[in-house]
Formats: structure tokens, C-alpha cells, sequence
């Protein structure tokens, strides 16, 4: 499983102010990431955070966008996307994929990926930080996020 050997990073987000974007679809899992990503920032000393939510992962990147035109210092992006029947599964992971990174690139700032691409139900349940879950993807986003933050702070 890809999670194990992940680093366990402890950076603060004190004076940070902090967009969570999360993706509609698939409630508990959902629910499982933002909480995650929600107990991650609070363990590191946030105050300024907003959950905001948005139709799917497609829609990640420019909420991710305007975010950071409202002066998020960083975003977390979380969202689920299950394997199907259809190319359609290749296209949102693509496009979502690379929207965040140029927006992350555009603005010369961090945004947190939570996005699942999984082949299953059960294996996003296995990265949502819910009880029993092997990983917690949202927490891990927000670790990442803030230790790019670092290098990207003034």
C-alpha cells in the first residue's frame, strides 16, 4: 500500500489563512477527508480556515483558483473520483490533476492533494481516515501543503 513510509510531517499553519476545497460526491469518504485535513490544521495551530465545497473534482481547480485570489495563503484540495465503466474516470483525474497544478504553479503557492483516483469504493475507504481506514489522505494533504508553505513564505 502506498501509504506505508509516509513521512509523518509536523509543520505549523499559525498565521495561515487556509481554503479546504472538497468535492460533493461520496459522502463518507468525503466526511472522512475533511475531517481529517480539519484535525490536521487544528493540531498545527490554524485559525483561518474555510470548507468550501464544490460540484466535483473537475471543479477543483478554479475554486482552488479563486481561493488564492481571495488571499488563501494555501489550499487543500480533496475529492474522490471512482473508477467506472468509462473513460470518463481518466479524463476528471487527468484534468483535475493537472488544473491544480497549474494553478499551484501559477501562483507560486501550495495546494494540498487529496484527490483519490482509486479503482474501487473500498480502496478510497482505505485512505479516508475513518475508523479502520489504513491512511488518512486529508491529513496528509495538509502535511504537504504546509511543508511547501515553508518554502514559499516571504
Amino acid at each position: 500500500m502506498s501509504g506505508s513510509g509516509a513521512p509523518d510531517l509536523e509543520v505549523s499553519s499559525a498565521g495561515k489563512s487556509v481554503v479546504i476545497i472538497a468535492s460533493s460526491w461520496h459522502d463518507e469518504i468525503m466526511g472522512g477527508l475533511i475531517l481529517g485535513a480539519q484535525k490536521e490544521l487544528a493540531k498545527s495551530g490554524a485559525v483561518d480556515v474555510q470548507l468550501q465545497r464544490v460540484p466535483g473534482a473537475f471543479e477543483l481547480p478554479l475554486a482552488a483558483s479563486l481561493a488564492f485570489e481571495n488571499g488563501a495563503d494555501l489550499v487543500i484540495a480533496l475529492g474522490v473520483v471512482i473508477q467506472g465503466g468509462t473513460p470518463h474516470f481518466d479524463y476528471i483525474c487527468s484534468s483535475a490533476t493537472e488544473g491544480l497544478t497549474r494553478v499551484q504553479l501559477d501562483y507560486k503557492k501550495p495546494i494540498g492533494f487529496g484527490l483519490l483516483t482509486v479503482n474501487t469504493q473500498q480502496e478510497a475507504l482505505d485512505r479516508a481516515g475513518l475508523a479502520g481506514s489504513k491512511e488518512d489522505k486529508g491529513a496528509e494533504a495538509v502535511q504537504a501543503a504546509l511543508a511547501m508553505a515553508v518554502l514559499t513564505s516571504d
